[in-house]
């Protein structure tokens, strides 16, 4: 089975109204759709472009910001959910700061083509969320989406850092890993896809990321923002040797679109010059079991 999967450098953009945004938000999915994607990813925090509806004073205020944005929540989850529907695909939206009880998470919406809509939240949250924004974790709670086409988790930006989250969600079936990104220079980017690189090492899999670029004056929780689009596989057989399968010059705008091999994946999970996927269950088992210790010596 291959789906073709369509990651965007998606450029933070000034909108005069919501039906702007709207009429802007479907030239880019029709785009993708007509160049034969099946799954679509927008990046982390790409929401935020909304901001530029908002008054000055709302706009420079991190806090009134997240208040603001949650009156728009309904309608920008029935623009991406109508597109999904129309063009038949699945949507990996932007990210958006949603209120969830007390608290703000950073959510990313999944919409299918047959009217379903799931999310993912992330769960590491950076220092400026945490610190300056108050955007916060939800908890450990992830998803497996299923398509026709087969299986894929989320891990959002500084989530594909670790290898916790890749690992349960690939043990779980995901075969591809998607990871919206919001960064504002190399060294953050760099930190994402050496993460991205590092999760498709080591669950076998496949993982995609999806920058949010260029500058919001007007917007200071997205003000700079600097990435680049890449698909990325193990460095295994039948992939490309540095496991780099495509990525964009960065801050661009436009779509990186790539056919994924699904069924390589199981082969060189079961025969790869390494089994990685295969042997890190080993040590997930000895360490629930206890089996795994670690001592000090001093020498």
């Amino acid at each position: 089975m291959n789906v073709t999967v369509a990651t965007a450098q998606y450029p933070v953009t000034y909108h005069a109204d919501f039906s702007a945004w709207a009429v802007h938000t479907a030239s880019w999915v029709q785009e993708a759709a007509g160049r034969g994607a099946q799954l679509l990813l927008f990046p982390e925090y790409g929401s935020m472009e909304l901001v530029s509806l908002f008054r000055k004073e709302i706009q420079t205020d991190l806090g009134l910001q997240l208040q603001e944005m949650e009156s728009l929540r309904d309608d920008f989850c029935t623009v991406f959910s109508g597109l999904a529907q129309q063009y038949g695909v699945v949507i990996a939206a932007p990210s958006f700061p949603v209120q969830e009880g007390n608290i703000v998470v950073n959510r990313c919406f999944v919409f299918g083509p047959k009217g379903r809509v799931g999310w993912q939240d992330k769960f590491f949250m950076t220092r400026f969320e945490l610190e300056s924004w108050n955007v916060q974790t939800s908890g450990p709670h992830l998803t497996v989406f299923e398509a026709d086409w087969g299986c894929f988790g989320i891990q959002i930006c500084y989530d594909v850092e670790f290898p916790v989250g890749a690992a349960l969600l690939c043990g779980a079936e995901a075969q591809v890993l998607l990871a919206p990104s919001c960064t504002e220079t190399l060294r953050g980017a760099t930190r994402v896809h050496v993460g991205a690189r590092a999760r498709a090492l080591e669950q076998q899999c496949y993982t995609v990321v999806s920058p949010l670029i260029g500058d919001a004056p007007w917007s200071p929780a997205v003000d700079v923002n600097f990435g680049y689009a890449a698909v990325y596989s193990t460095p295994d057989n039948g992939f490309e040797p540095e496991g780099i399968l495509q990525k964009m010059e960065p801050q661009l705008p436009g779509w990186l679109i790539h056919t994924l091999h699904l069924s390589l994946l199981d082969t060189v999970r079961a025969d790869g010059q390494t089994l990685n996927f295969r042997d890190q269950a080993v040590i997930k088992y000895g360490m629930a079991r206890g089996e795994w210790t670690v001592e000090r010596s001093i020498i």
